[in-house]
Protein backbone atom coordinates (compact mmCIF):
# COMPACT_ATOMS: atom_id res chain seq x y z
CA UNK A 1 0.00 0.00 0.00
CA UNK A 2 1.01 3.48 -1.35
CA UNK A 3 -0.16 6.47 0.86
CA UNK A 4 -0.70 10.05 -0.07
CA UNK A 5 -0.05 12.12 3.00
CA UNK A 6 -2.42 14.76 3.82
CA UNK A 7 -1.37 17.84 1.71
CA UNK A 8 -0.44 15.75 -1.71
CA UNK A 9 -2.01 12.91 -4.17
CA UNK A 10 -5.64 12.83 -3.67
CA UNK A 11 -5.75 12.97 0.39
CA UNK A 12 -7.20 15.87 1.97
CA UNK A 13 -5.44 19.33 2.44
CA UNK A 14 -6.75 20.98 5.32
CA UNK A 15 -5.40 24.21 6.09
CA UNK A 16 -3.48 23.84 9.57
CA UNK A 17 0.46 23.61 10.96
CA UNK A 18 1.11 19.86 9.57
CA UNK A 19 3.74 18.33 11.34
CA UNK A 20 5.79 14.68 11.17
CA UNK A 21 3.97 13.31 13.85
CA UNK A 22 1.11 14.29 12.37
CA UNK A 23 1.64 12.24 9.36
CA UNK A 24 2.46 9.62 11.35
CA UNK A 25 -0.72 9.81 13.09
CA UNK A 26 -2.39 9.95 10.05
CA UNK A 27 -1.08 6.65 9.05
CA UNK A 28 -1.90 4.57 12.13
CA UNK A 29 -5.84 5.45 11.85
CA UNK A 30 -5.33 4.42 8.37
CA UNK A 31 -3.79 1.24 9.15
CA UNK A 32 -7.09 1.01 12.36
CA UNK A 33 -9.98 2.29 9.52
CA UNK A 34 -8.80 -0.31 7.11
CA UNK A 35 -8.10 -3.09 9.54
CA UNK A 36 -3.82 -3.46 9.30
CA UNK A 37 -3.08 -4.67 12.46
CA UNK A 38 0.88 -4.25 12.10
CA UNK A 39 2.77 -3.68 8.59
CA UNK A 40 6.71 -3.46 7.37
CA UNK A 41 6.86 0.07 6.79
CA UNK A 42 8.97 1.89 4.43
CA UNK A 43 9.78 5.59 4.03
CA UNK A 44 11.55 7.64 1.52
CA UNK A 45 13.00 11.30 2.68
CA UNK A 46 9.42 12.57 4.07
CA UNK A 47 8.00 9.46 4.39
CA UNK A 48 11.31 8.02 6.34
CA UNK A 49 10.71 11.05 8.54
CA UNK A 50 7.36 9.83 8.98
CA UNK A 51 8.09 6.12 9.48
CA UNK A 52 10.19 7.41 12.58
CA UNK A 53 7.57 8.41 14.07
CA UNK A 54 5.17 6.31 13.70
CA UNK A 55 7.97 2.86 14.78
CA UNK A 56 8.44 5.02 17.88
CA UNK A 57 4.81 5.84 19.04
CA UNK A 58 3.22 3.22 17.46
CA UNK A 59 5.51 0.19 17.85
CA UNK A 60 2.91 -2.53 17.50
CA UNK A 61 1.66 -1.66 14.24
CA UNK A 62 5.22 -1.44 13.02
CA UNK A 63 6.57 -5.50 12.13
CA UNK A 64 10.06 -3.61 10.62
CA UNK A 65 11.01 -0.13 9.43
CA UNK A 66 12.80 0.71 6.51
CA UNK A 67 14.17 4.41 6.16
CA UNK A 68 15.49 5.48 2.90
CA UNK A 69 17.78 9.00 3.10
CA UNK A 70 15.93 9.65 6.16
CA UNK A 71 16.88 11.96 9.25
CA UNK A 72 16.49 12.23 12.80
CA UNK A 73 16.43 16.29 13.15
CA UNK A 74 16.27 19.08 10.58
CA UNK A 75 19.40 20.69 10.49
CA UNK A 76 20.49 24.75 9.23
CA UNK A 77 21.15 22.47 5.57
CA UNK A 78 17.71 21.35 5.17
CA UNK A 79 16.27 24.11 6.42
CA UNK A 80 18.01 26.78 4.03
CA UNK A 81 17.08 23.99 1.00
CA UNK A 82 13.98 23.27 1.62
CA UNK A 83 13.00 27.08 2.53
CA UNK A 84 14.65 27.44 -1.08
CA UNK A 85 12.03 25.13 -2.55
CA UNK A 86 9.37 27.54 -1.20
CA UNK A 87 10.21 30.51 -2.67
CA UNK A 88 10.87 28.27 -5.94
CA UNK A 89 6.92 27.17 -5.92
CA UNK A 90 5.74 30.52 -4.71
CA UNK A 91 7.76 32.05 -8.32
CA UNK A 92 6.73 29.53 -10.69
CA UNK A 93 3.24 29.66 -9.08
CA UNK A 94 3.56 25.76 -9.77
CA UNK A 95 4.79 22.94 -7.74
CA UNK A 96 5.13 20.03 -9.97
CA UNK A 97 7.50 22.48 -11.99
CA UNK A 98 9.27 23.26 -9.01
CA UNK A 99 9.32 19.53 -8.32
CA UNK A 100 11.32 18.65 -11.53
CA UNK A 101 13.18 22.02 -11.92
CA UNK A 102 14.36 21.83 -8.21
CA UNK A 103 14.07 18.93 -6.44
CA UNK A 104 15.41 16.87 -8.82
CA UNK A 105 18.80 17.83 -9.32
CA UNK A 106 18.82 16.84 -5.75
CA UNK A 107 17.77 13.85 -5.95
CA UNK A 108 19.44 12.47 -8.79
CA UNK A 109 23.46 12.30 -9.79
CA UNK A 110 24.55 14.48 -12.89
CA UNK A 111 25.39 11.35 -14.49
CA UNK A 112 21.78 10.28 -14.32
CA UNK A 113 20.66 13.39 -16.42
CA UNK A 114 23.78 12.73 -18.51
CA UNK A 115 23.13 9.10 -19.79
CA UNK A 116 19.38 8.67 -19.41
CA UNK A 117 17.66 12.03 -20.44
CA UNK A 118 14.27 9.76 -21.65
CA UNK A 119 14.39 8.14 -17.72
CA UNK A 120 14.32 11.84 -16.42
CA UNK A 121 11.73 12.91 -18.91
CA UNK A 122 9.40 9.85 -17.84
CA UNK A 123 9.64 10.89 -14.35
CA UNK A 124 8.81 14.49 -15.16
CA UNK A 125 5.87 13.45 -16.97
CA UNK A 126 4.68 11.30 -14.02
CA UNK A 127 4.93 14.41 -11.89
CA UNK A 128 2.80 16.43 -13.84
CA UNK A 129 0.19 13.68 -14.41
CA UNK A 130 -0.14 13.32 -10.85
CA UNK A 131 -3.29 15.49 -8.86
CA UNK A 132 -1.13 18.95 -9.11
CA UNK A 133 -0.16 20.08 -5.10
CA UNK A 134 -1.64 23.57 -4.34
CA UNK A 135 1.04 25.76 -3.40
CA UNK A 136 -0.20 26.83 0.75
CA UNK A 137 -0.47 22.88 0.87
CA UNK A 138 3.20 22.27 -0.57
CA UNK A 139 4.12 25.59 2.09
CA UNK A 140 2.19 23.41 5.40
CA UNK A 141 4.01 20.13 3.84
CA UNK A 142 7.30 21.65 3.93
CA UNK A 143 7.34 23.37 7.12
CA UNK A 144 6.75 20.29 8.36
CA UNK A 145 9.95 18.82 6.74
CA UNK A 146 11.72 22.21 8.38
CA UNK A 147 10.24 21.49 11.29
CA UNK A 148 10.89 17.65 12.25
CA UNK A 149 12.57 16.94 15.16
CA UNK A 150 12.20 12.96 16.14
CA UNK A 151 15.92 12.59 17.85
CA UNK A 152 14.37 12.25 21.37
CA UNK A 153 12.53 9.16 19.42
CA UNK A 154 15.12 6.76 18.10
CA UNK A 155 15.37 5.19 21.19
CA UNK A 156 12.05 3.99 21.29
CA UNK A 157 11.88 2.27 17.92
CA UNK A 158 12.09 -1.52 18.45
CA UNK A 159 11.54 -3.18 15.08
CA UNK A 160 14.48 -4.55 13.06
CA UNK A 161 15.67 -1.26 10.86
CA UNK A 162 16.99 -0.91 7.66
CA UNK A 163 18.65 2.70 7.16
CA UNK A 164 19.90 3.61 3.62
CA UNK A 165 21.80 6.43 2.08
CA UNK A 166 22.78 7.40 -1.30
CA UNK A 167 26.32 8.57 -0.96
CA UNK A 168 25.84 11.51 -3.78
CA UNK A 169 23.44 12.85 -1.18
CA UNK A 170 23.91 16.43 -0.54
CA UNK A 171 20.48 17.16 1.08
CA UNK A 172 20.09 13.91 3.30
CA UNK A 173 24.03 13.20 3.01
CA UNK A 174 25.34 10.31 5.43
CA UNK A 175 26.06 12.80 8.36
CA UNK A 176 22.43 11.75 9.43
CA UNK A 177 23.65 7.52 9.18
CA UNK A 178 25.48 7.67 12.29
CA UNK A 179 22.91 9.26 14.83
CA UNK A 180 19.88 6.75 13.36
CA UNK A 181 22.33 3.67 13.41
CA UNK A 182 23.62 4.51 16.72
CA UNK A 183 20.16 5.73 17.93
CA UNK A 184 17.86 2.71 16.81
CA UNK A 185 18.99 -0.56 18.35
CA UNK A 186 18.59 -3.00 15.91
CA UNK A 187 19.32 -1.54 13.06
CA UNK A 188 21.65 -1.97 9.89
CA UNK A 189 23.25 0.58 7.60
CA UNK A 190 23.47 0.44 3.71
CA UNK A 191 24.90 2.91 1.78
CA UNK A 192 24.17 3.00 -2.09
CA UNK A 193 27.42 4.67 -4.18
CA UNK A 194 26.40 5.60 -7.23
CA UNK A 195 23.65 7.28 -6.25
CA UNK A 196 21.97 10.53 -4.92
CA UNK A 197 18.85 11.22 -2.57
CA UNK A 198 16.45 8.74 -4.57
CA UNK A 199 18.14 5.51 -5.06
CA UNK A 200 14.28 3.83 -5.61
CA UNK A 201 14.16 5.55 -8.91
CA UNK A 202 18.08 6.35 -9.86
CA UNK A 203 19.41 1.94 -9.30
CA UNK A 204 16.11 -0.07 -8.99
CA UNK A 205 17.86 -3.51 -9.11
CA UNK A 206 20.12 -2.47 -6.48
CA UNK A 207 17.41 -0.66 -4.13
CA UNK A 208 15.16 -3.95 -5.34
CA UNK A 209 17.95 -6.06 -3.86
CA UNK A 210 19.23 -4.80 -1.02
CA UNK A 211 15.38 -3.65 0.94
CA UNK A 212 14.14 -7.31 -0.36
CA UNK A 213 16.90 -8.88 1.24
CA UNK A 214 16.04 -7.40 4.77
CA UNK A 215 12.32 -8.01 3.94
CA UNK A 216 13.20 -11.45 3.60
CA UNK A 217 15.46 -11.82 7.07
CA UNK A 218 12.29 -10.29 8.88
CA UNK A 219 9.39 -11.70 6.71
CA UNK A 220 6.57 -12.41 8.61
Amino acid sequence: MSVDLRGTGESDKPRGVYSTEMFADDIAALMQAVGIESAHVSGLSLGAATGIWLAAKYPDRVKSLSLHSGWHKTDAYVRTVVKGWQVMAKGLESVPEMVIQGIFPWCFTPELYAEKPDYIQTLSDFVRGRPEQPIDAFIQQSDAVIGHDAEAQLGRIRAPTQITFGRHDMVVSTRFAHPLKNGIKDSELYIFEDCSHAPLYENVPSFNEKTLQFLKVHAG
